[in-house]
């Protein structure tokens, strides 16, 4: 009879210790918050290796307590698309820049045609008060928090014939992001744009369905236009920048030592694809004239300057255009100097 009593004592105590450690181990896992990170680009460009570094330093800062899972390559749809899944509380995080102006007109800023005379002019606006400006926008009209920013390099004209003016634009289809203001730039330098997603891109040069399309080097090669296009027309149109965001609520709904440990990591993110950035900048040029692009550097920019004007003057409205006028005259301030 003793000898059931001590088995049955040491069975309840076994039992009760593994429930214990069960509800200690739910009880952890409770505590770490999960963020879904997704964004449009492919494994290789260094948004995305960005993206994996400020995962990591999260991870590290919050001991654990906040982990961030990539969803790279449009996997859970467009930008804007990922947009919205944030705004209803599906996903967390995302990597977005001036489609932000559906929501917000003043996020048409990250992205003017010839708004800008270097990368270092707009460091300068990123970083002073028309930055701050831009970004208080972006988390009262559209609830989003910019966590860091990223330069892009210039935007640049791909296509299967040199394209060297606005004459050349005649009759010529091409595929722009689904910001209004390209739509009429490039309507009012002669072109015919239209919005299609950049996962559906390829196929759509592929097929003929556009002519060609304007991107970023870096986005250029690493979706494999180069494949599908004979020249990269040194337009350099735009000059920009792109946010990593996150959920305002979903920011705000962490300790605030984990909120600190997310910026500290934010700004070593920053520091992190700024030094990719301007490592790759030569190198994806390279890349697409080894895989065959042929480089048009006969481009009157000047030319397409003046042809876009027009739509830029009409499409603004008046604090859009002391904003412009702000930045124009920050270049003056610099001296409008080259890097």
């Amino acid at each position: 009879m003793l000898k059931r009593l001590f088995v049955f004592s040491v069975l309840t105590i076994l039992i009760l210790s593994g429930c214990s450690s069960t509800k200690e181990s739910a009880a952890k896992e409770d505590d770490v918050t999960h963020w879904k990170m997704t964004h449009i680009s492919d494994e290789s460009h260094l948004w995305h290796r960005t993206a994996v570094k400020f995962a990591d330093l999260v991870e590290e800062k919050t001991d654990g307590k906040v982990v961030i899972d990539i969803y790279p390559n449009s996997q859970l749809g467009s930008e804007v698309d990922n947009i919205n899944s944030i705004r209803y509380g599906a996903t967390d995080v995302t990597i977005t820049g001036e489609t932000l102006e559906v929501w917000t007109p003043n996020a048409i800023m990250l992205a003017m045609p010839y708004a800008f005379e270097s990368q270092e002019h707009m460091r300068d606006v990123i970083e002073g008060d028309i930055g701050e400006k831009i970004e208080q926008d972006i988390k009262k009209d559209v609830g989003l928090t910019p966590l860091f920013y990223m330069e892009r390099a210039p935007r640049n004209l791909t296509s299967n014939y040199p394209i060297s003016t606005p004459e050349d634009l005649q009759g010529f289809s091409m595929r722009v992001p689904n910001v209004p203001l390209f739509l009429d730039s490039w309507s009012s330098a002669g072109a015919q744009p239209q919005v299609i997603s950049l996962s559906e891109v390829f196929t759509g040069l592929q097929q003929s369905v556009i002519d060609g399309q304007e991107n970023p080097n870096d986005l250029i090669e690493s979706n494999g236009f180069y494949e599908v296009q004979n020249y990269l027309n040194t337009t350099e149109h735009v000059r920009s920048w792109i946010y990593v965001v996150v959920g305002t609520e979903q920011m705000e709904a962490l300790p605030e030592d984990q909120q600190e440990a997310v910026n500290e990591a934010a700004a070593e993110a920053e520091a992190y694809s700024q030094e990719l950035f301007e490592e790759e900048m030569e190198t994806v040029r390279q890349s697409l004239v080894d895989n065959g692009m042929e480089i048009n550097e006969d481009v009157d920019q000047e030319a397409f300057r003046e042809a876009m004007l027009p739509a830029l003057e009409d499409y603004f409205d008046e604090e859009q255009l002391e904003l412009y006028q702000e930045i124009l005259d920050a270049a003056d301030d610099n001296g409008g100097e080259e890097e």
